[in-house]
């Protein structure tokens, strides 16, 4: 690792600690298998993606699924914490620091019964094994914690580069079950809560669209008829102010609507 990304890693460790103050003596291993297929629940994947199961207090990686290996060219065996942080766009790096900081802080604020009601997401670029640089969109959740410490995330990352080539990264925290979103905050301001355009049922649309579902697919998921569908979607449209479905995904991206 080179003196640069080692500082990287170490400056991200710092972070990382803030929120775990000892580690765990618990048996985590049914309640991470438990929690690992739960949770992916919330999370989807427009594209090709790899999942892994992050330890905060031991700053590792604890598991890495074998997706890897079509987003990134990687083994699970060739990729850990450092090797993530040295792939990172150089670019990226401080948008990585400045959004694992924030993250941080809202956890360390947050009720503990509201832990499990929010995920996490931003994009950043990271350098293949080939030499292109992917954008992944990285989503994470809290999957073992206590009154006291945060110990394990489940984050999944996923090639959006299709929907969203360049540009900054993006970074928003995403409320579940009725809690209140943050979208596409901005690194120097305070988090307040954002405004959701969409409804729950146009959102549950809005997800499958960007994941390449036709109206025919979208409706027997949701088992609507297909004329609701078309009108969801042409509601989508009108509230996000997009003309295409391309420029919708490309927005509900930008804007942290997903």
């Amino acid at each position: 690792m080179s003196n640069q990304n080692a500082s990287l890693y170490q400056s991200a460790k710092k972070i990382w600690r803030t929120v775990v103050k000892e580690e765990s003596g618990r048996p985590h291993e049914l309640e991470l298998q438990f929690e690992l297929h739960k949770r992916l629940l919330h999370l989807f994947q427009p594209g090709t993606y790899y999942y892994y199961v992050f330890n905060i207090f031991k700053a590792e990686l604890e598991f890495v699924s074998p997706g890897i290996s079509a987003v990134l060219g990687y083994t699970p065996e060739e990729m850990n914490i450092q090797r993530l942080l040295d792939i990172l766009h150089p670019q990226d790096k401080p948008y990585f620091l400045e959004f694992e900081r924030r993250i941080t802080e809202f956890f360390s604020r947050l009720p503990f019964e509201k832990i499990p009601k929010y995920k996490m997401q931003y994009d950043l670029r990271m350098k293949a094994k080939d030499g292109r640089y992917i954008r992944l969109l990285h989503q994470a959740v809290q999957i073992d914690y206590d009154e006291k410490n945060y110990y394990r995330t489940l984050d999944i990352d996923t090639d959006i580069t299709h929907i969203k080539s360049e540009g900054m990264p993006c970074f928003s925290i995403i409320g579940l079950d009725g809690e209140p979103s943050y979208f596409n905050i901005s690194t120097d301001v305070d988090l307040s809560p954002s405004t959701d355009p969409f409804t729950p049922k146009e959102r549950e649309v809005l997800k499958l669209v960007i994941s390449c579902f036709s109206s025919k697919e979208i409706a027997e998921a949701l088992f609507i008829s297909l004329h609701t569908v078309n009108a969801h979607r042409k509601n989508i449209l009108r509230k996000a102010q997009a003309r295409t479905p391309q420029e919708l995904i490309r927005k509900a991206f930008e804007a942290g609507w997903v």
